[in-house]
């Protein structure tokens, strides 16, 4: 996703004047073309994040449209002041991409992994947050966030699903239809709950956007299935939408399992693989905790 990114943004600096890239080195020699060709309008702050973020939000104050790209743990977790002020506060928009996901670089220690960054954002007021799970889906939310004018977060990732989701809009998408219960897969986890879910008599949704989150999709689904029993399978922090799906169905009798990435830190760093294994969101741990809270 991070190679279709950056070679989307090179093509749109090169057709729309309003847009700026800031960066903060991490994908500098992937722009090196885009700096060369549009000095003005690409930006490397070097390893200040607080600058980063500053510096693209400053950019919004004169009608400029950033997009500020570096890892999610800088993009997000170290500078998030920044983020709620001088994005939020004083109201202006950008285009947040981040990189790393979760745990897609292990090599580098904790310090390099964001399973909190959707949990932190959501704590904002007016930001989209799109959690693509296939390059030809961050392409597409990418150029929708360029040619926008609203505060949007994209979260890219190594993981990636087989084939790519054609998204309508912020709507969850039906992949497929049960009637005992509904299962919501964001992002790069759809092939892993697909395949977990095989044979069993469940909806499944697939989400590439989870802000604004699609309550009237969930409702739909879970009318249609016959119980307000919901599993949510996220690529980052468990229970992440619990809440938000909670309050979609907040007027029938409803359960909730958020399904995602642990608290507990893993310090045998591993392969991406691994994590997935570790948190159970591999196919045989979701197939288990989704079948006992389903149709146990």
């Amino acid at each position: 996703m991070r190679e279709r990114f950056i070679a989307t943004t090179t093509e749109l600096l090169d057709h729309d004047p309003r847009l700026a890239l800031v960066l903060a080195e991490i994908s500098r020699d992937g722009f090196e073309k885009a700096s060369r060709s549009h000095p003005d309008r690409v930006v490397n702050v070097g390893i200040r994040e607080q600058l980063l973020i500053g510096a693209g939000a400053g950019m919004a104050l004169t009608g400029m449209r950033p997009i500020v790209h570096t890892f999610a743990s800088f993009l997000v977790e170290r500078p998030f002041e920044q983020v709620k002020l001088d994005f939020g506060h004083q109201g202006v928009a950008g285009v947040l991409v981040s990189s790393g996901a979760s745990y897609d670089f292990p090599a580098a220690g904790f310090t390099h992994m964001s399973p909190g960054d959707v949990a932190l954002m959501d704590t904002l007021d007016g930001w989209s947050v799109h959690v693509p799970g296939h390059p030809d889906e961050a392409e597409a939310l990418l150029r929708r966030a360029a040619a926008g004018n609203d505060r949007v977060y994209l979260r890219l990732s190594l993981q990636s699903n087989r084939r790519a989701v054609p998204l309508e809009g912020d709507a969850f998408r039906t992949v497929r239809e049960g009637s005992r219960g509904v299962v919501v897969a964001v992002g790069p986890t759809l092939d892993d709950v697909l395949a977990a879910t095989e044979g069993l008599d469940t909806t499944v949704l697939y989400a590439a956007t989870v802000r604004p989150f699609d309550s009237a999709g969930l409702r739909r689904a879970a009318a249609g299935a016959g119980t307000a029993d919901v599993v949510l399978v996220e690529p980052y922090l468990a229970g992440t939408s619990s809440a938000v799906a909670g309050e979609a169905l907040l007027d029938l009798p409803h359960r909730v399992l958020g399904l995602g990435v642990g608290r507990a830190e893993l310090r045998r760093y591993g392969q991406v693989d691994e994590h997935v294994a570790a948190h159970g969101l591999d196919a045989a741990g979701l197939r288990r905790r989704i079948t006992r809270f389903l149709h146990g």
